[in-house]
């Protein structure tokens, strides 16, 4: 059977917690920001120390994996934990991938939405990718304000708004051309809901207001029948099942933070999808992880501390 691709993009979201293995699979040492080659998530510096470069594919006889979003997937310029410890889940996932297999880029950029990426940093990279290449993509942070901010319209549809003189579409619209784009190439696409930001309620539960961006990203992927990793489900899950004090110090900085994790909540999972296309290019770290599936109920979240008596 092969391995379900949420499963490894959830590895690629907690690195300080414990994931389930397959049975029989080998156990592995934590995983620690060393152990990421630094040229899957920047470049070189510019000429006279100036910005890294955006990372390019190592190897150009293997196919590439390639990651584009926002700050959740590639934190920082450099996406080192240098902003303020903050790490996307796109640095760990490199270890679930073999790399004399398949290249792995991280192109994501803070900040940015699905209409400003596709308008600025795509335009200078798809003509990158090749056949037989991926590109799993992740937006929704960043994607309120409508025209007049830097984000795109509600919804699937093709309405459309003027900011100046750019046409402004809806955020269904932008993951579509990502989608169309990429199988153009020759590539794979791969859309993954946003990652939820942190909220409880009084119960325990994860709060799951996932009826905009989550929701519309599970349209598209539907209505063009590309796989679909819902990472929001899936942290919710996870965040559940852990409590809201340890969940507190997944975010960086702790207690405030609501969206963006520090190293050892950036490592959580691509392993949920039936037929995973990016099977057999996965590490034995990633051959390893245990299947998830979130179209199955929510286990109950962990026990809520009683109130203390006085």
């Amino acid at each position: 059977m092969k391995p379900p691709l949420l499963s490894v993009l959830l590895a690629a979201l907690a690195t300080s917690v414990a994931l389930a293995a397959a049975p029989g699979a080998p156990t592995f040492p934590a995983l620690k920001s060393a152990d990421i080659p630094r040229n899957t998530q920047s470049g070189p510096a510019a000429p006279g120390g100036g910005r890294a470069q955006p990372p390019v594919p190592v190897d150009a006889k293997l196919p590439t994996l390639w990651l584009i979003g926002d700050s959740t997937v590639r934190n920082g310029t450099a996406g080192d934990g240098t902003n303020m410890g903050q790490w996307g889940w796109g640095a760990p996932l490199v270890a679930y991938f073999d790399a004399k297999k398949i290249n792995v880029v991280n192109r994501a950029f803070g900040g940015t939405s699905s209409r400003s990426f596709y308008n600025s940093n795509w335009k200078r990279m798809v003509d990158l990718i090749q056949k037989g290449d991926f590109v799993v993509m992740q937006f929704g942070a960043n994607d309120n304000g409508g025209a007049a901010g830097k984000g795109a319209l509600p919804g699937v549809g093709d309405n459309t708004a003027m900011n100046a003189a750019e046409t402004v579409h809806s955020f269904g619209w932008y993951l579509q051309q990502y989608v169309a784009e990429t199988r153009a190439k020759g590539a794979t696409p791969i859309i993954c809901s946003l990652t939820p930001r942190k909220g409880w309620t009084t119960d325990g539960h994860f709060v799951r207001a996932n009826t905009t961006h989550a929701a519309w990203a599970g349209q598209v992927a539907k209505a063009t029948t590309t796989p679909f990793v819902d990472l929001y489900e899936l942290i919710a899950r996870k965040d559940e099942s852990l409590g809201r004090d340890q969940v507190d110090q997944l975010y960086v900085p702790s207690p405030t933070e609501k969206l963006h994790t520090g190293w050892d909540g950036a490592v959580n999972s691509l392993k949920a999808l039936k037929d995973n296309p990016l099977a057999p290019f996965l590490s034995e770290r990633g051959q390893a992880v245990a299947a998830v599936d979130t179209t199955q109920p929510a286990p109950p979240p962990a026990k809520v501390a009683e109130p203390v008596a006085k």
